[in-house]
């Protein structure tokens, strides 16, 4: 049996690198993944978990001939071309010879081919053809290919991208070996990679596992997982999904997740959808859904913004608004701060200074004494003065002497011009 590329290319639909946990936004992304799966040198488990299944027999009975063997060329001779199409510098012609490669690979080719790919070094740019291979494997041996990555990988990706592969083509059994090959306490790992692999086929399934997780990392990666596939059904329909999901952290995680990417499509109506449902989550996101909004049509999130009652939400959607109109027109941006003085608060000038600073930086620098609490207008002189002192130092010492600052603003100006003098 051997994997076509088109099945190989449908594996990788359900590759997913995210780090989001439910309720907040993590840091980590494809760098940290390709870091995690180096870091555990290759190296065989002696006696090695059987798979508990019946295809797990058959899947452990490979053969020392089909390592060797195989279709065409020798395997010494696929290793070399791997490597050859690895060193290549377009990524699409990498993708195309890869492709082609491993629909020429035997089963048992798959995990030389592999430990070589991974000698190679494992980096950002390198993720998509990675995956392409675990996925590739996991269509004609994913009990072999699981047992390599737990003695051989660490950092939960190769596992999750073969299980997400194979559960897109028998879910029951990718299920099975998940259930079957977790004893610890807390989240089941493995259910991240079964969960993405099934979503797009089975959202109902997916989201019942889903569900059954406890609060904590693992959920949060198969949330991220999902999302893509919730998001094909429309904006209507996601939010319903959202809406429906009746634990209230992983709705508040998934209303955090996906408001972004539903505003690119339907800002208003996601507004709307915010302004309905208060709570952490929205409010964290209603400025954002404002500033897209605002990018694609200012003027109906300005009419949209005069129907909010005042409060936190108008005030957080005007920071949206401002924040967009900030970053191409600072004039105008103040202009319409001035339109609302009663909405105005910290944040809102804040989200100004923040956006304005690269346009014009003197017109964000006059605008931070409106901050009203002391401790964040400080930080906030420190922040824009240390940037503009590297693109326009003359500039930025003439505000500074011509403003009566902080002690503790002056001293860090002139650490950071004898700074940027010594560099000179």
């Amino acid at each position: 049996m051997k994997a076509s590329p088109v099945v190989v290319i449908s594996g990788l639909v359900v590759v997913a690198t995210g780090g989001f946990i439910v309720g907040r936004i993590s840091s980590d992304g494809d760098a940290t993944a390709a870091k995690a799966e180096v870091s555990r040198p290759e190296r065989v488990r002696p006696g090695g978990a059987v798979p508990a299944s019946g295809e797990g027999a058959q899947g452990a009975s490979r053969s020392a001939d089909a390592r060797s063997g195989g279709r065409g060329a020798p395997l010494a001779e696929k290793l070399q071309k791997m490597e050859t199409i690895m060193r290549g510098e377009n990524q699409l012609d990498r993708s195309r010879a890869l492709l082609a490669l491993i629909d020429q690979l035997a089963p048992g080719e798959f995990e030389d081919v592999i430990a070589q790919f991974r000698a190679l070094g494992i980096t950002q740019n390198r993720l998509g053809e990675y995956s392409m291979l675990l996925s590739a494997w996991a269509k004609v041996d994913p009990f072999a290919a699981l047992e390599y990555a737990r003695n051989n990988t660490q950092g939960g990706f190769a596992s999750s991208t073969i299980l997400s592969s194979w559960a897109s083509i028998d879910p029951d059994a990718a299920l099975r070996w998940a259930e079957t090959n977790f004893d610890g306490t807390g989240a089941n790992p493995f259910l991240v990679g079964v969960i993405r692999g099934i979503a797009e086929s089975n959202p109902q399934r997916a989201t019942e596992l889903l569900k059954g997780m406890p609060f904590g990392e693992q959920r949060a990666e198969a949330l991220a997982g999902m999302m893509q596939h919730i998001l094909k059904q429309g904006p209507e329909a996601s939010r319903g999904w959202i809406m429906a999901l009746d634990d209230e952290r992983l709705r508040e995680g998934a209303m955090m997740r996906m408001a972004e990417p539903l505003a690119d499509v339907d800002p208003k109506g996601t507004a709307e959808w915010l302004v309905k449902n208060p709570g952490q989550a929205s409010n964290r996101r209603l400025d954002d859904v404002y500033e897209t909004w605002a990018g694609k049509d200012l003027d109906s999130a300005i009419a949209s913004l005069n129907t909010l009652p005042v409060g936190d939400q108008r005030s957080i959607a005007l920071g949206g608004v401002i924040s967009r109109e900030a970053s191409n027109d600072p004039k105008a941006a103040l202009a319409l701060m001035d339109r609302y003085p009663g909405d105005v608060n910290d944040g809102v000038v804040r989200d100004f200074v923040r956006n304005a600073a690269g346009k014009d930086p003197e017109i964000a620098a006059n605008t931070i004494s409106r901050i009203t609490d002391e401790g964040q207008r400080n930080a906030t002189y420190q922040r824009l003065l240390w940037r503009w002192l590297e693109t326009d130092m003359g500039k930025a010492q003439a505000f500074v002497q011509a403003h009566q600052l902080p002690e503790q603003v002056t001293r860090m100006v002139t650490r950071r011009v004898q700074e940027l003098q010594g560099r000179q």
